[in-house]
């Protein structure tokens, strides 16, 4: 331990000794006053010194690619800006109070706005064409840089979009790697330790490669990914070409780790050193991840380079993760990431003959860390490199050239309008409070706190820990990117399949009974395979039912609010038991995807675990006193409910209506939809074995036309809840609105029926988001949802731009069986 308390201390002090040349130097040398950066600087840091500015600059950045005249253009600086108009200068103020209608300060305004737009894209997009981009890589390589050139653009949301992004990278191979490798040699660039390495390096996101690319069907994705991948591959081996692989979201991180490892592993790629991939050191797990790879390397026998970042996918990771309530994967405060990523750095000095140290970032002291250990393991200066954003801390990287060290430029090119959601995520980089370059250049941040070692900010900024939340909280829905829970939803599915066949009893009373006839459950992916058989109920059966929850209704009304929670709260735990179990006979019974029936579980548990939490509340009873009396206001049970559930939401609509009729103290007659019997056989045997009472719950399956009447007609029944058709449900609630002389109430119905809903597509709808929202909505699960997406009413200016994709993503669709991951 003191041996290596002395290395981490001799490191730690070369850190703050390179760190303070590099700060030394940088210090005299910054863009002139006569130079457009120094202005644009400027420009940048007044409007991010107010969050309010900057945050409306930011909206309009964004939605400027949709804006197709100066109208729209004025008319959108004027929404955005009019909350703000005080914070801005005089003249930007005049300009917005004369720019109205068509009026040609308006046309100037707007042309203003798209040029200084464009030309602040331009400083971080290196071009939009091959001409452009060649020119751009010949100005790095003149000022001693390297580069890997990434190809920006659109979402990939169809087949058609991922061809075309494929033969972008085919053509960009083929263009440029005869006339990049024509150019005179420069020996820092151009050779590593070993030897030569290639001139041209291109970054690859496989997201792009395939639109239907999703962590739940890792195989399908692979597949096409693969198909797609190879032929990139081999342009680049036969044009002695570099490919990286890019990280994204942590949604992707396995399936995009596998892939790269896959195709590694084939004999035609087993032996090719010129590849690598991202290491994302925000990520909690990255330390492990790093660990693994290196195995694999080794076990591959050949190196590849590994990319370290700190992440750039912040904001998603933790919005995201709180969204569905699954961990958080990345680190919470920054200086958490910033040491991961100096430990990962020791890693990679240590094993760079495996892994090439490639580290990306703007932020000295992180660079510095890096240099000190490739010094204390003696590493030659070429056997690793820096890496750093286009357009961003030139001055910095131009330190490390001058240092002797390759720097390599991460260089995006493509349309510029399209191009504008990345030049919008620099931008926040750039103007973060925590941006090391802005804090940096800002000149307020002495130099000791920006060298300070990441760990010792923890007593200050100690680390974030989850706390348990209070009350309700949803279900968290199943991480598929998760390989052990994608294992277990497909055993689930073969283990269901073993117990095709079985025949499902009525339940009234407490005691399991047969029927004259019964219900074949078939898969509705295929008709061939039969489910199950449920006795069908009689229209005497439901008699027999309503009068069991009749008489049982008294002791149940009786019983004390908290056992009737505690029973609900039973059968969600239960549930959550058999997550996997459940979910896979809803995706068989009903043809419901994987992602889709695990989210009906969810529900299921959410509807027990929700209605407890609020009885609860609801049973303390409500003063409202005046002077002189002393009044109460509290509630009672209703009597018998007649549930009927629809086929589509199997398992979380049969238990939301029927749960919160038993926590409020009313007995249930429980009728699935005749094509969802079994799943609602299930849900009877939960109830079941949180031992309820006999008789509270009563499993009616059956034809609607045959029992339906029987019950809703009963003078026994107090409440009929359903969910359904506007036909059926206009029925139901003109025969329970005839009053019978035997009941003892007035019936109430709680009827849940069809609607038409409609997506509305502004001209300003960023296309990407749009599309896919709708397709999703419209065709997940086939459309058969009553939230489903019927209708788009889309603006004019962009109807034809949306329909084109609209069409072009849906034929891309995969349509299948719903226990086949790839179905959506």
């Amino acid at each position: 331990m003191a041996k290596r308390a002395r290395i981490e201390d001799r490191v730690e002090q070369r850190t703050r000794e390179i760190g303070g040349e590099l700060f030394e130097r940088l210090n005299h040398r910054s863009p002139s006053i006569f130079h457009a950066r120094w202005w644009e600087d400027r420009l940048m840091n007044w409007a991010m010194e107010d969050e309010a500015v900057k945050v409306q600059m930011f909206r309009f950045v964004d939605v400027l690619p949709m804006l197709r005249d100066h109208t729209s253009i004025a008319r959108h600086l004027e929404e955005y800006f009019h909350e703000v108009r005080g914070h801005l200068p005089w003249a930007a103020r005049i300009g917005l109070e004369l720019s109205t209608g068509n009026s040609i300060l308006s046309r100037a305004l707007a042309f203003n706005a798209r040029t200084n737009a464009s030309r602040m894209a331009r400083r971080f997009i290196a071009g939009e064409n091959s001409a452009e981009v060649l020119k751009s890589i010949r100005q790095l390589r003149k000022n001693g840089f390297a580069f890997t050139l990434d190809l920006l653009g659109e979402a990939i949301i169809s087949e058609t979009e991922a061809d075309r992004y494929q033969q972008a990278y085919l053509d960009l191979i083929s263009d440029l790697a005869e006339r990049v490798d024509s150019w005179s040699e420069v020996e820092i660039l151009d050779n590593d330790h070993d030897g030569a390495i290639p001139r041209l390096n291109v970054s690859v996101k496989l997201s792009a490669l395939d639109s239907q690319f999703r962590s739940v069907d890792a195989s399908g994705s692979r597949e096409r990914v693969l198909n797609r991948l190879r032929p990139i591959l081999r342009a680049a081996r036969e044009n002695h070409a570099y490919v990286h692989f890019d990280m994204e979201q942590s949604d992707y991180r396995d399936l995009t780790t596998d892939i790269f490892k896959q195709v590694l592993m084939e004999d035609e790629f087993r032996d090719y050193a010129d590849v690598g991939i991202v290491a994302q050191a925000y990520l909690q797990n990255a330390e492990a991840d790093l660990k693994e790879l290196l195995k694999w390397v080794k076990k591959r026998g050949t190196p590849i380079t590994v990319r370290l970042v700190k992440g750039a996918y912040w904001d998603y990771e933790t919005i995201v993760s709180e969204y569905n309530g699954w961990p958080c994967p990345v680190y919470m405060k920054k200086w958490q990431s910033d040491d991961c990523f100096e430990r990962l750095c020791r890693v990679l000095m240590k094993n760079y003959k495996w892994l090439r140290p490639a580290l990306a970032s703007h932020n000295l002291r992180s660079l510095s860390h890096g240099l000190a250990w490739a010094e204390e393991y003696g590493l030659p200066s070429k056997a690793y490199e820096i890496q750093m954003l286009y357009g961003m801390g030139d001055e910095q990287a131009q330190l490390f050239s001058e240092r002797g060290n390759r720097v390599r430029v991460y260089t995006p090119f493509g349309e510029l309008i399209p191009g504008m959601a990345y030049l919008v995520r620099r931008l926040l980089e750039n103007t973060s409070n925590d941006s090391f370059l802005r804090q940096s250049f800002s000149g307020d941040a002495p130099i000791d706190k920006l060298l300070m070692k990441p760990s010792d900010q923890a007593a200050e900024d100690p680390p974030v820990t989850e706390e348990e939340s209070e009350g309700f909280a949803n279900e968290p829905l199943t991480d598929f990117s998760v390989e052990e829970n994608r294992a277990a939803m497909e055993q689930a599915i073969a283990d269901a399949r073993e117990e095709f066949g079985r025949s499902f009893p009525l339940v009234i009373d407490g005691k399991s009974s047969e029927s004259r006839s019964t219900l074949s459950s078939r898969n509705p992916s295929d008709t061939s395979e039969v489910i199950g058989h449920v006795a069908a109920a009689s229209a005497d059966q439901a008699a027999d039912a309503v009068a069991a929850a009749r008489r049982t209704f008294p002791q149940w009304a009786a019983t004390e609010t908290s056992n009737r929670c505690e029973y609900l709260e039973l059968i969600a735990a239960e549930m959550r038991e058999r997550r996997f179990e459940l979910a896979a006979w809803i995706c068989l019974e009903v043809g419901k995807p994987w992602i889709e029936s695990d989210a009906d579980v969810a529900e299921a548990i959410d509807f027990c675990m929700y209605y407890a939490d609020q009885m609860r509340r609801l049973d303390e009873p409500v003063s409202c006193d005046f002077k002189g009396e002393e009044n109460t206001y509290s509630y009672r049970p209703r009597g018998v409910a007649v549930v009927i559930a629809p086929w589509n939401f199997p398992l979380a609509i049969l238990t939301g209506m029927t749960a919160a009729a038993l926590v409020t103290g009313n007995t249930v007659v429980m009728k699935p939809a005749e094509q969802s019997s079994v799943v609602g056989a299930l849900l009877m045997d939960i109830i079941r074995n949180a031992g309820l009472p006999d008789g509270v719950v009563n499993f009616l399956p059956g034809v609607g036309e045959d029992i339906g009447p029987e019950l809703v007609a009963s003078p026994d029944v107090d409440i009929v809840c359903f969910t359904g058709s506007q036909e059926v449900g206009l029925e139901i609630n003109r025969v329970a609105s005839e009053t019978d002389h035997r009941q003892l109430g007035v019936r109430r119905v709680i009827a849940e029926m069809g609607g038409k809903n409609a997506i509305i597509i502004d001209d300003d709808a960023d296309l990407d988001e749009a599309v896919v929202g709708v397709m999703k909505s419209a065709f997940g699960f086939a459309g058969q949802k009553c939230s489903a997406c019927s209708r788009v009413i889309v603006l004019a200016g962009i109807h034809d731009q949306f329909v084109e994709r609209l069409v072009e993503a849906t034929r891309s669709l995969i349509v299948g069986a719903a226990d086949d991951p790839s179905t959506v």
